[in-house]
């Protein structure tokens, strides 16, 4: 088709004038960040003028930026809690929002340690879709003829709560799922996925897997692209065809859906799919049942371009497993959101996962930067609020924690993110997600958080290649019951070569690899005041982490949000891993320290 020129985006030749429109509009809210900026506050300040949490800080109908820094505080959750706590309650008075909340969005659970009630209006998913409908056009400016084929995503629902007023509480992208905005969205060429609404609505997750699996087998040369929301995910996915192939090449050969799946809504629609098809059941067969699984994305989908999954943060260590599994597929990382507010998109997608970086839309909320300073702490006081810095007033290079302020009521919230400013699209800066800001272990006085955590298990696996063998997932506790106390690190292997296994000297070595990439603070302790005792590595039987994430869905976690807890404390789930414990190993010496390398 011919694109109009005059709607065509610097960002590159669009695909279609839908696109053009969409490029457009990011080229008019980047370039124009500022004033965007101020109109988003004084909406959200008018909107809520007569709210209870800004009347009590004495705003008196001000929405001026200047007014609003020096009123209202920087706040965290527990600030929060009583108001939101009213509002689930039954309190319908307007608390922190002027229009009514239609339901709280939950916290996946696995992050901060609880899971978090965010207020929302019903009007924020019209804001949130319109972020949605601009990934798709960016992602056409690098791969073609995304039109010519199909999307196999695996995407779930989990059964909602009720607060005592009778609002409900569900996951975020539960109720982007279940929203009209998502079950009546237009017909899109560019965006069509394999997976009928019926199985991504359906509550049963192994329904809901089995269904979208199947769908995605029998439209496998459609495929042309992959994804899931983490990368967790779509190695459960993989994890799933591994345990339930033989089931699914019975339904292939005799056209006749397996007797569990027994939601009614689910049974039509993939029944009226499945007809007898004994070649895709003997293909299914001859690919599964080998041993080696290396490249079975690539073998069984072979049309896929590329992987969409989140692998920033956390969700790295999940890289060489998809690898093994995609033959090395690009990994593309394409929206950066929360439960408490949808914030952008990344505008290279086509890139190494470890230079995705995020633009901030400045239409989605008002957003202000503490600057981060990992050596030092702020604390921060009502009385003398913080000087945060403004989107479009950020310097490259330099890290910020993320505050924001939503249309919903939020006001001047700690997300908690740290972000580092990687360049700038027009006058919007692009960040790359650094860590959540949470100490993960701290035995005496050292404070080891993710990013750190997660660079040792990266130095540690490094000698474990010489084996053929990755980690497959990870989790760490601070023992305290030892006298010193110690880190413990629960692995579970990828063993690609059952003859050429790890030696427990290759492990024991890992547990210094580890201790050599923490910090001057932990290694002093381990070496000269002996608060420390020796790193452990706890290796789990395969399928452990999978038995992890069971549990926690069992007690109300999102299968769509769950990421694996960098740390545990809670006894059932160190009961768990420690029942699939196969060895034990610890570090054979102390790590390196001198008071000349403290940092």
């Amino acid at each position: 088709m011919t694109v109009d020129s005059t709607i065509s985006s610097p960002l590159g030749p669009p695909a279609c004038e839908k696109d053009a429109k969409a490029l457009h509009f990011i080229e008019n809210m980047t370039r124009n960040t500022d004033s965007v900026q101020v109109n988003v506050l004084a909406e959200i300040l008018a909107q809520n003028a007569d709210t209870e949490y800004l009347r009590t800080f004495h705003l008196n109908g001000a929405t001026d930026r200047d007014t609003f820094k020096s009123k209202i505080p920087v706040v965290g959750y527990d600030e929060l809690h009583p108001y939101i706590k009213r509002i689930a309650d039954g309190d319908r008075s307007p608390i922190l929002s002027s229009k009514p909340i239609s339901e709280f969005l939950t916290s996946s659970g696995t992050s901060a340690g609880e899971r978090k009630l965010m207020p929302t209006i019903a009007e924020e998913w019209d804001r949130r879709q319109k972020l949605y409908s601009l990934l798709m056009p960016v992602m056409n400016l690098y791969v073609p003829n995304l039109n010519k084929g199909k999307g196999l995503y695996f995407y779930f629902i989990k059964a909602e709560t009720k607060t005592p007023s009778g609002l409900v509480a569900r996951p975020v992208l539960t109720s982007y799922y279940k929203s009209d905005q998502f079950r009546n969205r237009p017909y899109d060429p560019y965006n069509v996925n394999t997976s009928p609404d019926e199985a991504i609505l359906c509550p049963d997750s192994f329904q809901s897997m089995y269904s979208q699996m199947l769908c995605g087998l029998l439209m496998r040369e459609q495929v042309l692209r992959m994804g899931a929301v983490f990368a967790s995910g779509l190695v459960r996915a993989v994890r799933f065809l591994q345990l339930n192939w033989k089931q699914l090449a019975q339904d292939f050969a005799t056209g006749t859906l397996y007797s569990k799946i027994t939601d009614p809504s689910v049974r039509g629609v993939v029944s009226d799919m499945l007809k007898p098809n004994p070649e895709l059941a003997k293909f299914i067969t001859e690919q599964c049942s080998d041993e080696n699984w290396e490249g079975i994305i690539t073998r069984i989908w072979p049309n896929t371009k590329y992987l969409d999954v989140i692998v920033t943060g956390a969700m790295a260590q999940y890289i060489p497993t998809l690898d093994y599994y995609s033959n090395g597929l690009p990994k593309y990382c394409t929206m950066y959101a929360s439960s408490e507010c949808y914030f952008g998109l990344n505008l290279k997608p086509v890139c190494d996962p470890s230079q995705v970086s995020y633009t901030i839309m400045p239409n989605m909320g008002y957003f202000e930067f503490l600057p981060h300073d990992s050596t030092s702490s702020v604390t921060l006081s009502r009385d003398s609020p913080p000087p945060l810095l403004d989107l479009a007033d950020l310097e490259l290079g330099k890290e910020y924690e993320l505050v924001i302020s939503t249309y919903a009521g939020l006001c001047r919230y700690r997300v908690g993110d740290i972000l580092r400013v990687t360049g700038f699209h027009n006058s919007a800066p692009q960040f790359k997600f650094i860590r959540r800001k949470n100490v993960l272990l701290s035995i005496d006085s050292d404070k080891t958080d993710e990013a750190e955590l997660q660079s040792a298990i990266d130095n540690a696996s490094v000698l474990l290649r010489e084996f053929n063998t990755t980690i497959v997932e990870y989790t760490s506790y601070g023992d305290a019951k030892t006298i010193p106390g110690h880190y413990v690190i629960y692995w579970e292997l990828l063993v690609k070569d059952s003859k050429n296994q790890p030696t427990d000297a290759a492990l024991n070595q890992c547990c210094l690899a580890m201790e050599e990439s923490f910090n001057s603070v932990y290694r002093q302790g381990r070496v000269a005041d002996n608060s420390i005792g020796p790193l452990e590595i706890r290796i789990v039987k395969n399928g452990t982490f999978e038995e992890l994430m069971d549990y926690a869905i069992s007690r109300g976690a999102s299968i769509n949000q769950y990421k694996v807890p960098r740390c545990v404390s809670f006894t059932p789930i160190l009961e768990l891993l420690d029942s699939r414990v196969v060895s034990t190993h610890f570090s054979p010496a102390a790590p390196q320290w001198t008071p000349e390398r403290r940092r």
